[in-house]
């Protein structure tokens, strides 16, 4: 919050294999018989009857075959459109009635549809025609930062406000705001720049079980382009301040990596992945985009930066994620300023609704009211009408997206104002 199909077999998702039996038919031919006379066989020996081989047809062969279905909501039979279909790097989107062809598959090959704010459905290809019917879901999330998922004291309480209220998911810090990861990675990249500690959960993998246990649904956090550990590990992909030749640094003295770099999305991608193979049901990107704060004219990248420039590099980060990340059966998310959903421009930053929402299954506008501090047309203190604000930029970002399947899920603001006159947001601003 600003502040990926599993391969078959994984322990996370039951998947429903089916089975195909053959019958094998066999044919067998029976010997034919000599007759001859006793006295015949006291004069001169028999030959032995013999039986002629026969051969045994070979059992047929599987044959492969495209599915046809359609997707519908579980609750109101209406078709879904637009959803995806993934078998293997492929997605294909149902129709206007939901319906869906794929290529012809084998039998037995898997495959799964999804769309937001419904549950995931993985397949088999043992019939070719299929009704699919999703459930609806609406996720609503507390947030665990990369300290807080490491304090037992912490994770409880979020795990008893989820217990008790109509909170349904958490989402995890697995690549915070300095780059650090908080269990045992194995992605190459992250164990050489020093990603890991001081926060490792050694028992990542029942943390995860526990939640999965409680129906809680898991979003990976991925601080992307925001990495102070990665960016001072491999300076050639930082942004450079111009004055001194080093990372460039933000106010809060961190280093960014250049968002035009393709190495920097393959990293973050990785570690993406990693995530979903432990278990999280969405990977959600944040600081997808370039600097706010700090000297950015000192700020140097592989590429001009400039309203031309900037966009593509987000968007394209993003298209390759989905790519990437699709075939896992993850859900793909990103957050994005609030007022982006009021900007025609990508804000100085490489954000504007259309391009990026085209990549996404969730797009998530943290509508704080601290961070409109030049408020919002008819509203000119935003800490004092938190509502309003919010609803203008829900609004506004779903207005932009509603040719999208895309769905709008913002951040709410649950801490102390920072901005106008330091008041707390508590229960009842919430």
């Amino acid at each position: 919050m600003d502040p990926v199909q599993v391969p078959a077999g994984h322990t996370r998702r039951s998947v429903l294999y089916g089975t195909l039996v053959v019958g094998t038919l066999v044919a067998i031919a029976a010997a034919g018989g000599v007759f001859l006379s006793p006295s015949l066989l006291l004069q001169r020996p028999v030959a032995a009857a013999t039986t002629k081989p026969v051969e045994t047809a070979p059992p047929p062969q599987p044959v492969d075959r495209a599915v046809l279905g359609r997707v519908l909501n579980a609750e109101s039979g209406a078709p879904l459109v637009g959803a995806s279909v993934w078998v293997g790097p492929a997605e294909i989107r149902t129709d206007d009635e939901g319906r869906f062809t794929t290529e012809p598959l084998k039998p037995g090959a898997s495959f799964f549809v999804k769309i937001p704010g419904y549950e995931l459905r993985r397949l088999t290809a043992d019939t070719d025609q299929v009704t699919v019917a999703l459930a609806p879901k609406a996720v609503r999330a507390a947030y665990l930062t990369y300290y807080g998922v490491a304090d037992k004291g912490i994770r409880e309480r979020v795990l008893e406000l989820v217990a008790r209220t109509e909170l349904n998911a958490v989402v995890i810090d697995v690549k915070g705001d300095r780059g650090l990861i908080p269990y045992r990675t194995a992605v190459p990249l992250a164990l050489e720049a020093g990603a890991q500690g001081p926060v490792i959960i050694k028992d990542f993998d029942g943390l995860m079980a526990s939640l999965k246990a409680r129906n809680v649904y898991t979003i990976a956090r991925i601080v992307t382009f925001k990495d102070q550990v990665l960016a001072q590990h491999r300076r050639d992909w930082a942004v450079i301040d111009t004055r001194t030749g080093k990372p460039w640094l933000d106010n809060e003295k961190l280093a960014w990596v250049d968002p035009f770099r393709e190495e920097v999305w393959d990293y973050a991608i990785a570690v993406a992945k990693e995530a979903v193979a432990k278990g999280f049901d969405e990977v959600q990107f944040d600081y997808v985009r370039f600097p706010t704060d700090g000297k950015l004219s000192a700020a140097k990248y592989s590429q001009p930066n400039n309203a031309q420039t900037r966009l593509p590099a987000i968007a394209g980060f993003l298209a390759k994620a989905r790519r990437e990340l699709g075939p896992t059966g993850a859900f793909l998310a990103a957050d994005v300023f609030g007022y982006t959903a009021f900007n025609d421009n990508d804000t100085d930053i490489g954000q504007r609704v259309e391009e990026l929402a085209l990549h996404l299954d969730y797009i998530c506008p943290m509508v704080y009211p601290s961070g409109y501090h030049r408020g919002i047309p008819g509203v000119r203190n935003p800490v004092a009408q938190p509502y309003e604000i919010v609803k203008e930029s829900v609004r506004l970002t779903r207005k932009r997206a509603a040719t999208l399947t895309v769905q709008v899920r913002p951040w709410l603001q649950d801490f102390r104002d920072y901005a106008f006159d330091r008041r707390i947001f508590g229960v009842n601003e919430v």
